[in-house]
């Protein structure tokens, strides 16, 4: 076998289903022979996105895995992977490259060295006898500590040569990493000790799956729940002690618990500081639990550590828990439970005049109600895009189960979204997978619904359309007063039509819930549907001031 039929082969023993790709790339024939499926689509940042949602549902068990075409192909991929690197996905990007003997000579573009910045590890094949160990070198590093994206670039003679000897390869397992005895004891030591102690979940408690155990330890201290953006869903948001997760965007009763904790234990996250991301505010004890040392004091001071993988992370804690505190606490957990329950209905009551409003054009918080109340959470995966779409969104969006929500946001490229929602699709075609994105990011990868349509993969997307990019208002006042610079219209419907795409548009509120109901029975047809609503500019969100930050 040549070198693509070696790497095709290694993708099939790795359970590879699918290949998000572009043409040219030798390894997309070789695949199709062995009935690994490709999927070409129409701009390269969205095949990476496509890998990248696949991976986020499969929790880096599976990886997606993206083949680009040499030159212009992977060029055009660097925003996608760059995306990815900046939320810790474990993928594979295969770029075709040209040959060793032009690596050097300028002004050609050298994949692998160019996007060492965004990956994880990325390395150049020199002959095909060494690619067994460049494969299971990036499998290892995609499931081994904290993801994030691999390369191996492969140029055009390692593709054609042949490989000697029988291919001796195994899939590569997920290695986890256990805590410190004595560092969990001293954790659970400040946990009980404090007085409102709360618990900060990020992704990796998903990619762990271990919103059980996360949910357990809650109850248990008892102790409120917030979570990251990438980490919302890590305990579903119907349970009791759940109180949201945030961007710059968050539920009332996060900021209020927030303000008040003593201690805040952070799990599953790098606790990396963001925009679009929970701070957590000075002069709070932190316990920092995260599946890579480098993140400890990288942001934050952080009072004690405890690294480790955050399922066994999880355990450990709550067996410790378990031997310091006894039985008992049942009145606390009861209380805690009344006091999240009362902050909540609090919260919603403001918001009530946005969430039933009657305005047109249609207030965004009413499509998001009306969403909630028409289809079934439990088998939902939804995700937002950058800019207000996240920001109504994520406040208001109660998942029912762990994974049901892909949030994103260290980078916020317009039109992330639709990759991944095909992508997640993928992974889980039982599931109901949707895309809100805005008129902005439709512009910026809309084209791709078409690859929706061409590979039937049913995905649900919904766009806010209000003619305008209404979260840059205040900061090109003038260019739009004398331009119209922010002004970018259009009929989508009509554009989803055109692209073999069913699609409805809604102007009244009262069609948002059968135009739901329309578009979910053609998605359990196989096919997508873009449901368009012609949305106000709406710039209320829910932003509580949050001292210390």
């Amino acid at each position: 076998m040549n070198g693509a039929a070696v790497i095709a082969e290694i993708l099939r023993r790795e359970g590879t289903q699918f290949l998000p790709c572009y043409p040219r790339n030798p390894l997309i024939e070789a695949c199709a022979a062995l009935d690994i499926r490709p999927i070409l689509c129409r701009q390269e940042r969205v095949g990476v996105g496509l890998a990248d949602g696949y991976t986020r549902i499969k929790r880096g068990k599976r990886n997606g895995v993206f083949a680009a075409q040499a030159g212009p192909g992977i060029e055009n991929a660097f925003p996608g992977v760059a995306q990815a690197f900046s939320e810790n996905v474990p993928l594979l990007v295969i770029p075709a490259g040209l040959p060793l003997a032009r690596q050097y000579v300028r002004p050609v573009f050298r994949a692998a060295d160019v996007y060492r910045p965004v990956t994880k590890w990325s390395a150049l094949a020199h002959s095909v006898q060494e690619l067994p160990d460049l494969m299971r070198r990036a499998y290892h590093a995609m499931r081994s500590g904290k993801g994030g994206p691999v390369l191996i670039e492969i140029p055009a003679e390692v593709w054609e040569a042949e490989y000697e000897g029988e291919l001796d390869y195994a899939a590569v397992q997920v290695q986890r990493a256990a805590p410190d005895p004595d560092a969990v004891k001293t954790a659970v030591r400040m946990l009980l000790k404090a007085k409102n102690p709360l618990l900060l979940a990020g992704q990796g408690v998903l990619y762990a799956q271990a919103s059980d155990r996360l949910s357990a330890l809650a109850e248990l201290i008892p102790a409120p729940v917030v979570t990251t953006n990438p980490g919302k869903s890590a305990i579903p948001e119907s349970h009791p002690l759940a109180l949201g997760a945030s961007t710059r965007s968050r539920p009332k009763m996060f900021t209020e618990f927030m303000a008040k904790a003593d201690l805040v234990l952070a799990i599953g996250s790098s606790l990396t500081r963001t925009p679009f991301g929970p701070g957590v505010p000075a002069g709070k004890t932190i316990i920092h639990s995260t599946n890579d040392a480098a993140d400890i004091n990288k942001e934050y001071r952080v009072d004690h550590a405890v690294v480790g993988d955050a399922a066994l992370v999880l355990d450990a804690v709550i067996a410790e828990v378990g031997r310091q505190k006894g039985a008992g606490g049942a009145n606390a957990l009861a209380a805690l439970k009344e006091e999240v329950a009362a902050a909540k209905k609090g919260w919603l009551a403001e918001w009530g005049k946005h969430l039933d409003s009657e305005e047109v054009p249609i207030n965004q918080y009413r499509v998001i109600r009306d969403l909630m109340c028409t289809v079934d959470r439990d088998n939902v995966i939804i995700t937002h895009d950058s800019g207000s779409p996240r920001e109504q969104l994520i406040p208001f969006w109660e998942t029912t189960a762990p994974g049901s929500y892909m949030g994103w946001g260290k980078s916020t490229q317009l039109g992330y979204g639709l990759g991944i929602t095909m992508g997640a699709k993928l992974a889980a075609p039982d599931k109901l997978c949707v895309n809100i994105m805005g008129d902005a990011a439709i512009g910026m990868t809309g084209m791709d619904i078409e690859t929706a349509a061409r590979n039937r993969i049913a995905i649900l997307t919904v766009v806010f359309n209000n003619g305008v990019m209404a979260a840059e208002r205040d900061v090109l006042e003038l260019s739009t007063k004398k331009y119209g610079a922010l002004t970018v219209g259009g009929n989508y419907a009509k554009v989803a039509e055109g692209l073999n795409v069913a699609a409805t548009r809604v102007e009244k509120p009262a069609h948002i819930v059968p135009a739901i109901k329309d578009a979910v029975r053609v998605t359990e047809s196989g096919a997508p549907f873009l449901l368009e609503i012609v949305v106000k500019e709406g710039y209320d969100f829910s932003r509580y001031p949050l001292a210390g930050l």
